[in-house]
């Protein structure tokens, strides 16, 4: 996708030319507690909104969430007016794939998958207002789990369903990524991989169906069986990446947890549907990447250099037909069906490499135009995704959760355009310095 790949050069360019954002995890000492009042506060659980909030933070979590005068400040809480802002809890993109970075030097590149490139791409995701995601395959060697084991203060917290499965060689993005998923041919191959990654503890079990217009072999159902069942006996869910309505209905035959992606070839039928409301799937739309526009500079603008900025407004300003619009019309048909018919579990997912957290924004107004409301997009942002990722502790601003939060100066049930405009975001109570992070992304 033209505008897509022009970002990821721009985003490479930055990263080898400045590098990452090296911070050295420190101990973070105990937060005060902070009193925050007289914000509209969406709770991110379906529940109504409250016009005139009071929300209690103390170590991190969400003590005491009520309307204003519910709550009983304590002596020495430090108070914090919000009034006229919208507060939402922080966003769970449940499927990226991050870590990666391609290096150009003169007339060569090379793609590297390192620790610096991953914590950088999670304190990115934090800047925008994501508190947790999960990559979705192709993860390298001990660098992911090493890093979900260690928290990193402000960013991101990172899960895994490590390097994924498919045929040799068949897996997706460049050979480099295609190396990293385990290559299986044989149903006990398969089993064996499945053991591997049960013993590393992944997040769950990802495996890729999908022959890529033809330039690769799909992983057959036999495959793809026994990984499931194996998943199963150990107490592991399996997500497929899927494209053929046809290999989605067989996929749920053989007892399949969830989709990294929606149906992508054809509009939906009503077998479909039924096998839906049997096995009550999740999945992540991921709706494909529309042309950008002028709209989205001014949040893209915040974490590339000026330059950058003026070489996507020239891409802009050339024009031409959007090349996605026929397989957005097909996905966005197809989620509001689903959507409509309450018989899955929608979550949030961007599908996002190289372009980090801001693409959260954009899939967020992709879904409102696909046809979901704004509160059922935010939901699916923040509590389903939780929910998928058996996060209790996330997804919402109530009691006992985590003080994840992004706090906005418009009101997105009013356009969902408004989660673009962020004033603070908090992780686990947390201020991000975002003025210190886009300063240091946007230098010339």
């Amino acid at each position: 996708m033209e505008s897509v790949k022009l970002l990821g050069t721009v985003l490479c360019f930055v990263l080898l030319t400045f590098g990452v954002l090296a911070v050295p995890q420190q101990q973070v000492e105990p937060s005060p507690v902070v009193f925050f009042e007289n914000a509209r506060l969406i709770p991110g659980d379906g529940g109504p909104t409250i016009p005139n909030s009071a929300i209690l933070v103390e170590n991190g979590r969400f003590r005491l969430v009520d309307r204003r005068g519910g709550i009983r400040v304590p002596p020495g809480a430090i108070r914090v007016d919000l009034s006229g802002k919208t507060v939402m809890p922080a966003i769970i993109d449940a499927h990226t794939h991050l870590g990666y970075t391609v290096v150009r030097t003169n007339r060569t590149e090379k793609e590297t998958y390192t620790h610096a490139n991953l914590e950088d791409h999670l304190r990115r995701l934090a800047y925008y207002g994501v508190a947790a995601t999960l990559s979705m395959g192709v993860d390298r060697g001990e660098i992911p789990f090493e890093v979900r084991a260690n928290p990193l203060p402000g960013a991101a917290l990172f899960f895994t369903t490590g390097a994924g499965i498919a045929l040799p060689g068949m897996g997706p993005g460049s050979d480099y990524r295609k190396d990293a998923a385990i290559g299986v041919t044989t149903e006990a191959e398969a089993r064996k991989a499945v053991q591997g990654l049960a013993a590393r503890r992944v997040d769950m079990v990802k495996f890729w169906v999908d022959d890529r217009n033809g330039t690769v072999k799909k992983l057959p159902p036999n495959i793809y069986r026994a990984l499931i069942d194996e998943a199963h006996k150990n107490n592991l869910r399996a997500v497929a990446h899927i494209y053929y309505l046809e290999d989605a209905k067989e996929l749920m035959r053989a007892g399949v947890d969830g989709f990294a992606h929606g149906v992508r070839d054809r509009d939906i039928d009503d077998e479909f549907m039924n096998l839906l409301r049997e096995r009550r799937v999740f999945f992540t739309p991921n709706l494909p990447e529309r042309r950008l526009t002028a709209a989205d500079l001014p949040l893209l603008a915040e974490t590339l250099p000026p330059g950058q900025i003026q070489q996507l407004r020239t891409q802009i300003a050339a024009g031409g037909p959007d090349p996605n619009a026929e397989l957005f019309a097909i996905q966005a048909r197809n989620l509001k069906r689903i959507s409509d018919a309450h018989v899955a579990q929608i979550g949030f997912g961007t599908d996002s490499g190289v372009s980090i957290g801001w693409t959260a924004h954009a899939e967020m107004a992709d879904m409102v135009a696909a046809g979901m409301t704004p509160d059922q997009v935010i939901t699916a942002a923040t509590r389903t995704s939780a929910d998928i990722l058996r996060l209790p502790q996330l997804g919402a601003i109530a009691a006992g959760r985590n003080a994840d939060f992004i706090v906005m100066d418009g009101n997105p049930l009013e356009n969902i355009a408004n989660t673009r405009r962020i004033s603070r975001v908090y992780i686990r109570g947390q201020l991000v310095d975002r003025a210190a992070l886009k300063a240091e992304w946007t230098r010339p």
